[in-house]
């Protein structure tokens, strides 16, 4: 089923896709059968003795529900409007309850709990006593087929973009791993910056940042990269829980880093109604500036604690690694080149997969055989499946939203509690999106808050509707390491045998940057290139960068020397004052960090003393 599975969006990305609803339902239906196959009822039990009777049932019965739509399709169409049978009211039970189990196989509970909270709001909106959240109720005839039939349930823009673009992005990635690419990421990272100051770490953060275009998962990214980066941070004396963050926090903004950002960016082509070479664009200043302040952090813990480059006999040769491995680039290079010449994303990511399967021929080790390439096609589709259960999970919670209008009144909430107030917005915003994101994922997190809260954001404050998805993504995405519940700090706290939870607050300290860069950009708005000017853009982008390392220096205690508690304190505020565009703060706040960094250089190096007397 696998193989069929890549087969057919490979077929179809190529020769054009079916209908949105049929292309959607092979989408889902080859996804769910799979879903009951591979992934046991009690997670974490595995199939040591096959696959049990009752799972080959469901595995049958669901995916027919979902072919049900290409089978009986000019039925349905009419159904809309003469009602629908008994048997469709069933299939369309069966489903929305097989995407919900599926998600709980693959995702975990907390989404399919906010999915049936969802579902329990749509059929009893009329119980509820506030006038705010209130609606007259719907049935359960109602209910289900307008969240498996219509195109703004189960079936909607989410599981699209998943069955045109994510898939084919997704195999990308599994091909270009098959092409030993992470590990060439690792060696040319460390080539670049291992014998500097913290070398390790920094170049576990451009390992990671490389690897995480192509993974599009923190989780996966943290442990594929971790595995190898944080033993040499630990060699080279970074604390456990330090090395830890640096791999979690960079794994992390993988999925903001073009030109293959996470499967939520897809998604957010459709409800911006932009290209997403536009959204690549607009994301890459962001990008930069979270890696760099990292990168920043990194250098500030490093040199606090002394913490050295590596040897150069330890460090791979840029220049060897470059004329043997550098053709591992092409692929890369060529979805860069043709989404920026404006080819669509689907052809883009065909030529790219196309380049990465004759990039692996070009050595033996990496030449797949037959066998390999059947393998390589059943891995592509394992690895979408939980992608595919979560964003048609999500789509159920999104359809509730349109048929409640649960939007506008979420909208209403944040705009009476912030009493018009832009900055208390946003800030409800991001408790939103960090408290969801701890239990969603990603690319549904991305798409319950771009519904409901969103457009709040656009319609209230005006603001520009680009900076404002970006805004939700990258908040969304950042509850990957923001503790109590920071998944990928977990995983790398795991790798590092540190305490999970120092863990976590030690990688919100190095990763900063991100929770200041979405205010910046929706203040800044130049920053997501909306109306752009040289002069504008440079200014933004000088100051940002400059309060991201004001903000990180004072939460890490070293800016020039180690900082006393009043020079953290100074040291923040001017970070913070340098994320509004106006010259007066920003031209204070950069006085105020060049007179503490000043005022530091002027006392002597007590690291630097300690480490000549140790010697």
């Amino acid at each position: 089923m696998g193989v069929s599975l890549t087969c057919f969006h490979l077929y179809t990305g190529y020769f054009g896709t079916l209908p949105s609803q049929q292309q959607g339902a092979v989408h889902l239906g080859l996804a769910l059968g799979m879903i009951f196959i591979l992934f046991p009822a009690t997670r974490g039990a595995g199939r040591r003795n096959g696959v049990p009777w009752y799972d080959v049932i469901l595995a049958f019965v669901a995916t027919f529900a979902a072919y049900y739509k290409i089978l009986f399709y000019e039925e349905v169409l009419r159904a809309r409007v003469t009602g629908y049978s008994a048997v469709d009211l069933t299939i369309a039970a069966l489903g929305v309850l097989f995407v919900l189990e599926a998600t709980r196989r693959t995702v975990g509970m907390p989404i399919v709990v906010m999915a049936t909270l969802a579902i329990l709001y749509a059929l009893f909106g009329n119980l509820i006593p506030s006038p705010l959240l209130s609606h007259p109720g719907f049935s359960l005839e109602q209910v289900s087929p307008y969240l498996w039939f219509r195109e703004s349930g189960v079936f909607g823009t989410p599981l699209q973009i998943s069955a045109r673009f994510i898939f084919l992005f997704l195999f990308f990635g599994v091909v270009l791993m098959h092409t030993g690419v992470g590990r060439f990421f690792n060696d040319l990272a460390f080539a670049l910056t291992g014998r500097f100051t913290g070398g390790a770490g920094k170049a576990a953060v451009i390992a990671s940042s490389l690897q995480g275009m192509i993974s599009g998962s923190s989780i996966g990214n943290t442990v594929a990269s971790g595995s190898f980066t944080i033993p040499m941070m630990k060699n080279a004396r970074f604390k456990p829980e330090v090395a830890g963050a640096v791999e979690a926090s960079a794994s992390t903004g993988g999925q903001i880093m073009p030109p293959l950002m996470g499967a939520a960016a897809f998604i957010m082509v459709e409800y911006v109604g932009v290209s997403y070479r536009e959204i690549m664009f607009s994301a890459l200043i962001p990008a930069i500036l979270y890696f760099a302040g990292i990168f920043i952090g990194v250098h500030f813990e490093a040199k606090r604690h002394r913490i050295l480059g590596l040897p150069k006999d330890q460090l791979p040769s840029k220049r060897k690694l470059i004329l043997s491995k550098g053709y591992m680039l092409l692929p890369l290079l060529v979805i860069i080149t043709t989404i920026s010449v404006g080819f669509t994303a689907q052809r883009a990511a065909l030529l790219g997969i196309a380049c990465a399967f004759a990039v692996s021929l070009a050595r033996k080790e990496t030449r797949p055989s037959l066998k390999d390439i059947l393998v390589i096609f059943e891995k592509g589709a394992r690895v979408a499946l939980p992608v595919i259960a979560a964003v048609a999970c999500a789509g159920i919670i999104a359809g509730v939203v349109g048929m409640t209008g649960m939007g506008s009144k979420f909208a209403a909430g944040i705009i009476s509690l912030a009493d018009g107030v832009l900055i208390l917005a946003l800030l409800f915003t991001m408790i939103a999106c960090i408290v969801l994101g701890m239990g969603l994922p990603t690319t549904a997190n991305y798409v319950v808050t771009a519904t409901i809260a969103a457009p709040a954001l656009i319609n209230e404050f005006g603001l520009p509707p680009m900076a404002v998805h970006l805004f939700v993504f990258y908040f969304g995405i950042i509850a990957d390491i923001t503790p109590p519940v920071c998944l990928a700090a977990f995983a790398g706290a795991g790798i590092a045998q540190a305490n999970p939870m120092k863990t976590g607050f030690t990688a919100v300290k190095l990763a900063i940057g991100a929770f200041i860069i979405p205010y910046a950009f929706i203040y800044n708005p130049v920053l997501v290139l909306v109306e752009p000017t040289l002069l504008g853009l440079l200014s933004a982008l000088f100051f940002s960068l400059v309060g991201i390392m004001g903000v990180s220096s004072a939460l890490l205690g070293y800016f020039v020397r180690d900082s006393f508690f009043g020079e953290r304190l100074v040291l923040l505020v001017a970070g913070l004052a340098m994320v509004v565009p106006e010259l007066l703060t920003s031209g204070l706040g950069l006085l105020a960090m060049v007179t503490v960094g000043w005022l530091q250089s002027r006392r002597p190096d007590k690291s630097q003393e300690a480490a000549t007397l140790a010697q």
